[in-house]
């Protein structure tokens, strides 16, 4: 995750213009970009944000 933001306000909107914008998935995100998806869903858990596949957004 060291291209994206620490900070998990900053890090939800990176991620979530990154699905809307060139991904269909958060796998498909994950695995291109190199991140580990259970350390990034839990990052962004302990600020609240909780991935919702049916929209494939973070809120």
């Amino acid at each position: 995750m060291n291209n994206l933001p620490n900070d998990p306000h900053m890090l939800v909107s990176v991620v979530n213009t990154k699905l809307r914008d060139n991904y269909d998935s958060l796998d498909a995100l994950c695995e291109d970009m190199g991140v580990n998806q259970e350390k990034l869903v839990l990052k962004l858990l302990g600020a609240d944000y909780t991935y919702d596949s049916s929209i494939n957004q973070f809120k």
